[in-house]
């Protein structure tokens, strides 16, 4: 494919992202209707808040457009309480929305938010288990509080060690190391599979059960844990690259190229019985894609390399030109399949990763940029 549809699929996604700016609306886009394209909205940002940030960073990295900056800006603000809340999704809302201010607009204000968030994320660490739990007020759990572990919570690996260079705080870059290291052993199968959750004894730190929020079951494998496995790995490595997290990252990311369908869009859990009717996701196929870019440009093996960008550009191919609209909206996004919630719908994080995606085929990002 040439560089043309990628280009045309940007614009139109930057003009789904102009629409939305504009509405007057108070809460932050969550998931939408894929006919009409209306937002439902959460008013703190849920767990994806982020997300809508990201997206406006980008929109600013690659137009220079001050009202991208102005529009990120605002909702960064409007993140700011979400600094006291007791979760680890703290290291998407901060990382996305406001960390990548700085990554990639050098926004200093953007930069002060996000270092808030990466010591209040810190505060959660418990020594006893060596990482950060949910905690009690992650969002959507069916199972919350510090007994609870999840592999969605190792991307904010990037906003603890971000920070810590920012600050020269070499403690929030060993909590991110250990953070990292542990949810290998708490959700990394050793075929490279991922299971999202594990329960934790806390006075002990031995894992009492491994189980999932939101896949088929218990043993299966949730094509979203597997592609947070992938982006929080490669965050990892990036940007912890003297600790050897790019084991753990080819682990997992030849395990998703192993079981990808050839169309590089996965059903919802890569174990769901492939029938008529069964959902596919095409938000984890983008999470997927943005990873395997970052991988790309992480391994030494150029043939693995080739092999990840390659798996990467058919994902984005099919996203594209099967469910990506003339407007913009990206469809066929399953959020919560377990409890029927926007089970084919646009989802902001998917809307996210596949912006960052056609950033760097285009050439407009640097893949280890953010």
């Amino acid at each position: 494919m040439s560089d043309q549809p990628y280009a045309a699929a940007i614009e139109a996604m930057t003009g789904r992202i102009d629409r939305t700016a504009e509405e007057a609306a108070t809460g932050f886009p969550h998931y939408a209707d894929p006919t009409t394209g209306q937002w439902t909205r959460s008013p703190d940002g849920d767990w994806t808040g982020g997300f809508w940030g990201g997206e406006l960073w980008l929109a600013y990295h690659r137009t220079g457009d001050e009202a991208y900056r102005r529009h990120a800006l605002r909702w960064a603000e409007r993140l700011r309480p979400r600094v006291a809340s007791q979760t680890v999704f703290r290291g998407f809302l901060f990382y996305y929305g406001s960390a990548l201010g700085a990554l990639l607009g050098s926004d200093e204000t953007a930069g002060a938010i996000a270092v808030d968030g990466a010591r209040a994320l810190a505060t959660g660490f418990l020594p006893t288990v060596g990482a950060i739990p949910l905690g009690a007020q992650a969002e959507e759990a069916s199972d919350v509080g510090d007994t609870e572990f999840n592999i969605d919570g190792v991307p904010g690996v990037a906003l603890l060690a971000w920070a810590a260079s920012r600050t020269a705080d070499p403690g929030l870059r060993e909590l991110a190391v250990s953070h990292a290291r542990r949810h290998i052993e708490l959700c990394v199968r050793g075929d490279g599979s991922v299971c999202q959750s594990a329960t934790v004894d806390l006075a002990t730190g031995k894992v009492l059960k491994r189980y999932t929020h939101k896949g088929f079951s218990d043993d299966s494998t949730w094509t979203r844990a597997q592609a947070w496995a992938m982006v929080g790995y490669a965050l990892a490595a990036r940007w912890l690259p003297e600790d050897d997290f790019l084991d753990t990252l080819v682990r997992v990311c030849d395990w998703w190229c192993d079981h990808l369908p050839a169309s590089g869009v996965t059903y919802w859990d890569f174990d769901a019985p492939q029938i008529a009717g069964t959902r596919i996701d095409t938000a984890g196929a983008a999470i997927g894609a943005a990873a395997l870019l970052k991988a790309a440009a992480l391994v030494p093996d150029e043939s693995r390399a080739q092999r990840y960008r390659a798996t990467a550009e058919q994902t984005v191919r099919t996203l594209v030109a099967d469910h990506l609209t003339s407007t913009g909206i990206l469809t066929a996004g399953c959020y919560n399949h377990r409890i029927g919630l926007a089970t084919d719908n646009e989802l902001i994080w998917g809307s996210y990763y596949l912006y960052e995606s056609l950033h760097v085929l285009t050439g407009a990002l640097d893949p280890l940029a953010v």
